[in-house]
């Protein structure tokens, strides 16, 4: 397990050298404050998973083959929502996209029912600003139950709000699908996410209702559990080669479940990079595949990635340990890496 620490080194830059552990500053406890449970949240997500579990066991006893292929491909829809959209283009801005492919996107989002992408990529953005410290809305140095799913059965942590009001969503709000999103979510995502999927089991292949409702709602777990081991099991499990000062760690179990987002100790060195991983296999990380794929027919663009040499510098000096950038063009990002990052696909006039 990896400890329970996330603090600044004393390092900012790659030249910079790394001062000893005992100048190290111990990491920021979480303070006293009363704890609010949100009794409707728990009383929700425990009948889902009950009903979920029994989606599953229906997919082994009577629904259709195609029932429960249908259910994988919906899964990797709505994943691809999270992890290509609302982390890797719009709450990290390590790619561009043409509207197509941003539409696409925010259709698979609101498939996969993570909160409008405006919402999910603020709080994102304060995790890694604020990770492992109050203002981290899972933050991991709470235990594990707390970072996968106990945040949010309780009010958000009073630093949370604050700290979240302080991020810059301008490039959200400018983008006109992203509006429309936020505007008219909680009409779009019942029918997206729950009704379309129940009902077209049923009427091209006969389903029943029973196995569509609850095997979608087994779909709709499992995404959700995915994302969230990649906030607790990848804050808590794995080596940590890039920088050994901060809580995220390499974990490829997380990285197979959650399309390649489980190389978590890279992606929190460097958050701009659209791979979320050095070398961006595709066997572990789908959503690499997908946007390299969009690249190549020109809907994703201005693709972010880190030079080998920086990566080195990184190993070798294991970083400044503060991990405080959202992304790119955060204003905290050391000129260094906008000059050396290396940018492909360029779009051109």
């Amino acid at each position: 397990m990896a400890p329970n620490i996330s603090a600044p080194t004393g390092v900012l830059l790659e030249t910079d050298e790394v001062p000893p552990a005992s100048l190290i500053p111990e990491p920021k406890k979480s303070g006293e404050y009363k704890l609010r449970l949100v009794w409707r949240n728990i009383l929700l997500f425990a009948y889902l998973h009950t009903v979920a579990l029994y989606g599953l066991y229906l997919m082994f006893t009577s629904a259709k083959i195609i029932t429960s292929i249908y259910a994988f491909i919906l899964y990797q829809l709505g994943g691809l929502g999270i992890t290509a959209g609302a982390h890797r283009l719009w709450a990290h801005r390590s790619y561009k996209a043409k509207w197509p492919l941003r539409l696409i996107l925010t259709i698979c989002n609101t498939l996969a029912f993570q909160d409008a992408v405006v919402d999910w990529a603020r709080d994102h953005r304060v995790h890694h600003k604020f990770s492992e410290t109050d203002a981290d809305p899972h933050n991991a140095t709470r235990g594990f139950f707390f970072a996968h799913v106990g945040w949010l059965l309780c009010r958000k942590h009073p630093d949370v709000k604050q700290k979240g009001k302080g991020v810059d969503l301008s490039d959200l709000y400018n983008d006109p699908i992203l509006r429309y999103q936020k505007k008219f979510y909680l009409i779009l995502m019942p029918v997206i996410c729950f009704i379309i999927p129940t009902t077209i089991p049923m009427y091209l292949w006969n389903e029943t209702f029973l196995n569509a409702f609850c095997i979608n709602l087994f779909r709709y777990t499992f995404t959700l559990n995915a994302t969230w081991l990649v906030n607790s099991a990848a804050h808590l499990f794995g080596d940590k080669p890039y920088d050994k000062y901060i809580n995220p760690a390499e974990n490829i179990s997380v990285a197979v479940l959650a399309m390649g987002e489980g190389w978590h100790n890279y992606h929190h060195t460097f958050p701009w990079d659209y791979k979320t991983s050095e070398l961006g296999k595709y066997s572990t990380n789908f959503t690499t595949a997908f946007i390299d794929v969009m690249a190549k027919i020109g809907w994703a663009y201005e693709l972010k990635t880190v030079p080998q040499e920086m990566i080195k510098k990184r190993v070798l000096r294991t970083g400044d340990g503060t991990h405080e950038l959202w992304g790119w063009g955060d204003k905290d990002q050391p000129s260094e890496e906008k000059r050396d990052a290396l940018i492909t696909h360029v779009k051109t006039l």
